[in-house]
């Protein structure tokens, strides 16, 4: 979900007149759970967004919020940290890769609660990840911005020549400069130390394997340890 669908899917309720009980039950939840999510403060499974969409009439496109996300944006933050030079080997790990996007749109939401690209995390086991990650990754490698290699268990992303000349004309000046920020910090680390930094952020402690994270939840989060 986008960061606006808390408030969302309260509002869909009010308008429908249901109580917070009879969406509960529709969901098969006990009334805390449910309160819990239209408050932000827990994320959804799969199958309870998609229980509210049949509820409400609405695709989980519209679910996801009044903020559509921006998949074009996405996927030039994944060529700004490249051209950041975001690991010491000059190619970075897919998994790291995807733990520096995260920060970035969840430390952007941090100061101007909103995300950068406004794409929807899911809790997995390695980490917050959107689910469109790996398509960008395809994506970006068929157009020959990006080259992907494996090295015995793991694959590793760089840069190509078309991804070293692309303009990044859909990220703010500000946006960037915090992406370099985030990559100067993380340059030097092991994919599992981000990774370790991740699973220790309350967004992704507060929610359940496969549940949709909640943006608003990174607010708990003390300014120190946003990335």
């Amino acid at each position: 979900m986008s960061t606006k669908y808390a408030s969302l899917i309260k509002d869909l309720r009010t308008k429908a007149g249901f109580s917070q009980a009879l969406v509960a039950e529709k969901l098969d939840l006990s009334r805390q759970s449910y309160m819990a999510i239209e408050a932000g403060v827990r994320g959804m499974t799969l199958q309870e967004a998609e229980g509210l969409c049949g509820l409400y009439g609405i695709s989980i496109e519209e679910l996801s919020g009044s903020i559509a996300p921006n998949y074009e944006k996405y996927k030039q933050m994944i060529l700004a940290y490249l051209q950041a030079g975001a690991d010491w080997r000059g190619k970075v790990p897919k998994t790291k890769l995807a733990k520096l996007l995260y920060l970035a749109d969840f430390s952007w939401y941090y100061e101007h609660e909103e995300s950068m690209s406004g794409m929807p995390y899911r809790k997995i086991q390695y980490g917050p990840v959107p689910d469109l990650y790996f398509r960008a990754l395809d994506e970006l490698f068929e157009s020959g911005k990006i080259d992907i290699e494996k090295d015995g268990d793991h694959l590793y992303v760089s840069l190509s020549g078309g991804g070293s000349n692309t303009a990044l004309d859909t990220l703010q000046d500000d946006e960037v400069e915090l992406i370099g920020k985030i990559a100067t910090k993380w340059k030097n680390e092991r994919t599992q130390a981000i990774v370790d930094f991740t699973h220790e952020q309350i967004p992704y402690k507060k929610c359940l394997i496969n549940e949709i994270i909640p943006y608003e939840l990174i607010r708990q989060e003390d300014l120190r340890n946003v990335y």
